[in-house]
């Protein structure tokens, strides 16, 4: 597993490259195969190793710490350090996000970097029991060692979504043969997101079955986790939380923004489909 992912994160960083280059080279020529090239050397460098902080940042996360937050450390800490001792896991650092919205990421480079970020909403939502259900279903994405490419396709699709819309805005004038024409801008506001959509295609739709597998297995029962997929279910539905499509993959259920295109980069199964799984595991 850990070998397949790190094949598939390579592969995502050469396609980044090569989507850079192209829509470089389209839109300014030469010139412009080199600022793409440049670009995207820097963003394979930062989608390696700061992917993590990118998609913590988008959320604007703030440390979970006893000093700024003891109630909610106090409650939060215990139950991720017991599972983490169960799981055989280094101890992930713990954000929190102001939304009120329930949901929850896990994100890193690797098990001894990893980051497991919470809404306010789920924390205010949910009892204990369905607090280290979601927790263990996090850490099981950190043991599956899937948060790196996770995290990197995130990075790539924002960074995609980034260069259409400047194609959109900036895509140019022909007028000689090494400049970039004004329908390449609009053929990449097409391509570009449908990029984006291959490369969240590649993260495997298995993976949140196996998490809450995970879940199961390390909590003793499945049923917490039932609890807390009903919840978040209904309540992600009625609070919508104003998300990135590029990073929806990375939540325990996908947000709902109430716009059609998060759809697109939707890898999470139905609710449905994962509570009945859950219930066949009793």
């Amino acid at each position: 597993m850990h070998t397949g992912n790190t094949l598939k994160t390579v592969l995502l960083l050469g396609l980044l490259s090569g989507l850079l280059i192209w829509g470089g080279q389209v839109l300014g020529g030469r010139n412009g195969l080199l600022y793409g090239l440049a670009f995207a050397v820097v963003m394979n460098f930062a989608g390696y190793f700061f992917s993590d902080k990118i998609a913590l940042a988008m959320y604007s996360a703030k440390p979970l710490s006893e000093n700024e937050n003891p109630e909610v450390y106090r409650r939060v800490a215990p139950i991720v350090e017991n599972l983490c001792l169960r799981m055989e896991l280094p101890m992930p650092r713990l954000w929190l996000i102001q939304e009120d919205s329930p949901n929850a990421f896990a994100t890193g480079l690797n098990p001894s970097h990893a980051s497991v970020a919470f809404t306010t909403g789920i924390l205010q939502l949910m009892d204990d029991r369905e607090i280290e259900a979601v927790v263990a279903h996090e850490l099981g994405h950190v043991l599956r060692r899937d948060i790196l490419i996770s995290s990197v396709a995130a990075t790539i699709a924002a960074a995609i979504t980034s260069v259409a819309r400047f194609a959109f805005w900036f895509g140019g004038r022909r007028d000689d043969e090494d400049e970039g024409g004004g329908w390449a801008g609009i053929l990449m506001i097409f391509l570009a997101p449908l990029a984006a959509m291959l490369i969240q295609m590649a993260i495997s739709r298995t993976r949140e079955f196996d998490a809450d597998a995970a879940s199961a297995k390390y909590t003793g029962t499945p049923y917490n986790m039932v609890s807390a997929l009903q919840k978040l279910d209904a309540w992600s539905k009625r609070i919508p939380m104003q998300a990135s499509p590029a990073t929806a993959h990375l939540f325990i259920i996908k947000p709902f923004t109430g716009g059609f295109v998060i759809k697109w980069f939707s890898t999470h199964p139905s609710t449905e489909e994962r509570i009945a799984r859950l219930h066949a595991m009793r």
